[in-house]
């Protein structure tokens, strides 16, 4: 899931966009942050929220590419792909959470306990959502896997509502998604980030985000079909305004929202996903507009790899020490918030920090090397 061909440029560079994009606001310096570079505090949108779903749908792109391949295969070796995938992106997010393994205790240098380890998060969810629509897509046609995509929506909309607590059934607490995976997982392996064990990629909110990689998909092959002509950008305009007008119709009665992954959310973040691509397509393939992309296409042929070099270097910076302070705080305060103090100077160490990860994937891209799962 790392290249597409050169011929659709757009896609490689909104790929890359995508990564660049969450790696900035994945790793925020000292002095604060922007709003726009803040997730919403629970209900509503900021533009830091439609970095994951874009990655999903980008994860879907790649598939219209890479999927032709599997006609060709027998069953078994069709799901020994798709499973194997799922696998090993799933284990890579689970060893992320767990690094560096060990920590520091008055006892000393001790291993992580496995029974105080997040099991779902990002990669996770990555993982899952290319599983489930792989094998959708393979096995059902192109009605089923709308009907399918429809049904998750609508059926998640409903589990929400019928089995959250009553009159609570989209706050933190009460949302049906908190109780399964307290029921499933356990408090100690729930992300805590929120003050509370909650997990914005838990179980439940997985079947929405489903539809964001299957809406992908089936971009990525009309754009290899009609996109890069006028009617075939205004179709995707058209798709686009629909679906943004639906989903605040949806808002009204289900909140868009990021951490629960709301159906409204999920209709939202596909809208502005064929915008945004739509745009790159005008821009890039009909102007004939191509300066500058080769920055992000860095970034596209290496997502993966170099999403999770940002988060190993990110953990590594708080790992290691200067002075009694983090080399992640030691950076920002020794160097970048003297030189801006506030949220500039974060941004600044932000951008230092993607630049950073762009260069490791400019020396890879340079050599040749595409590291792929």
């Amino acid at each position: 899931m790392t290249q597409s061909s050169q011929r659709f440029l757009p896609l490689d560079v909104f790929r890359g966009m995508t990564v660049c994009f969450m790696i900035i606001v994945n790793t925020g310096g000292t002095g604060g942050t922007y709003w726009p570079l803040d997730h919403a505090s629970w209900h509503g949108w900021t533009p830091t929220d439609l970095v994951f779903p874009s990655f999903l749908f980008a994860v879907g792109n790649a598939m219209s590419f890479s999927m032709r391949k599997y006609e060709q295969l027998g069953n078994s070796a069709v799901l020994g792909k798709i499973f194997k995938r799922t696998l090993i992106i799933f284990l890579l997010g689970y060893l992320m959470y767990w690094f560096p393994f060990v920590q520091q205790t008055d006892h000393g240098i001790e291993f992580k306990p496995f029974d105080h380890t997040r099991i779902l998060g990002v990669l996770q969810r990555i993982a899952l959502c290319y599983g489930i629509a792989s094998l959708l897509i393979h096995y059902c046609s192109k009605k089923v896997v709308w009907g399918v995509s429809a049904l998750f929506l609508l059926g998640y909309w409903a589990i929400m509502w019928y089995c959250g607590t009553p009159g609570d059934q989209y706050g933190i607490n009460g949302n049906a998604g908190i109780l399964l995976d307290k029921l499933v997982l356990g408090d100690n392996h729930m992300y805590h980030g929120e003050g509370i064990a909650f997990d914005p990629e838990g179980l439940l909110s997985t079947i929405p985000a489903v539809v964001n990689v299957v809406a992908g998909y089936y971009t990525g092959l009309f754009v290899q079909q009609q996109g890069r002509t006028k009617p075939g950008l205004m179709r995707m305009v058209m798709a686009g305004v629909v679906l943004f007008a639906l989903a605040y119709a949806w808002n009204t009665v289900f909140p868009i929202n990021k951490k629960l992954w709301t159906s409204s959310y999920v209709l939202l973040t596909i809208s502005i996903d064929l915008f945004l691509l739509s745009l790159l397509i005008f821009v890039i393939d009909i102007l004939g507009f191509t300066k500058g992309t080769g920055f992000f296409t860095v970034f596209g042929k290496n997502p993966l790899f170099l999403y999770l070099l940002s988060e190993i270097m990110a953990i590594l910076f708080g790992v290691f020490t200067v002075g009694g302070t983090s080399l992640y705080q030691w950076i920002n305060n020794i160097i970048f918030q003297p030189l801006s103090p506030g949220k500039f100077g974060s941004l600044l160490f932000s951008l230092a920090f993607m630049l950073t990860c762009w260069l490791v994937g400019y020396v890879l891209d340079k050599r040749k090397i595409y590291v792929r799962v």
